[in-house]
């Protein structure tokens, strides 16, 4: 049972720098373009496009969520967040490299505006259940959002603060989102990117919590 104890506070604890797995020198390998798309995953992106980075669970089905928004040019999962460099699917799992399961996602903002995906975001998931996503349970399953510059963030933290207005009202509890700005994203292994597309069947561990969010628009 100790045993058992001891690896459940590995996985709900952030691992401090002298905790964490020493990961590799060299990024693991992964796909080279899109399974549904075609398009390349690492880019080069057309111009005019921006990026954003969400965690809201199990990343499978929270990429299927974007792909398959009008207006998102590319996506990709992968591993941010934490300490460990270039981890594996392994490492993160064990709770120990501190990086959250998230989405990359580049879209065109003349057709799909950041607030639309932010919208999409918090609805799609439970922000409120800290270091876990149902019954998926751990560090990795953290919800985040990681932002790329000052309106991002700004706007991250306006509709952070109008969905728990929402939550309250409804009897919700607090959100426990983190909003930082973007640290590095490492690509997980080629068989999770787009894994919905190639196992239609597979798991999806996405549920929301029914309430919708008014996400405020920018100034």
């Amino acid at each position: 049972m100790f045993f058992l104890s001891e690896m459940l506070n590995k996985k709900l604890n952030l691992p401090k720098p002298g905790e964490a797995l020493p990961g590799r020198d060299r990024p693991i390998p992964t796909a080279d373009t899109h399974f549904v798309s075609g398009r390349p995953l690492k880019g080069p992106y057309p111009e005019g496009l921006e990026t954003a980075l969400f965690g809201l669970g199990c990343f499978w089905g929270a990429e299927r969520l974007f792909w398959q928004t009008e207006g998102v040019w590319v996506t990709a999962v992968g591993y941010a967040g934490g300490l460990t460099p270039n981890p594996t699917y392994q490492e993160t799992c064990t709770g120990l490299t501190g990086h959250a399961e998230v989405v990359l996602v580049v879209f065109d903002p003349k057709v799909v505006s950041y607030a639309d995906l932010l919208k999409i975001f918090w609805e799609a998931h439970d922000p409120t259940q800290g270091m876990r996503q149902g019954n998926d349970v751990g560090t990795t399953y953290r919800s985040v959002i990681y932002t790329f510059g000052t309106a991002q963030q700004q706007a991250a933290i306006a509709s952070r603060d109008a969905y728990q207005a929402s939550l309250t009202a409804a009897g919700r509890g607090r959100i426990t989102t983190e909003i930082e700005p973007a640290p590095e994203f490492y690509f997980a292994e080629a068989d999770h990117q787009q894994y919905l597309a190639k196992n239609p069947y597979g798991y999806c561990g996405l549920k929301g919590t029914g309430v919708s969010c008014a996400v405020p628009t920018p100034a």
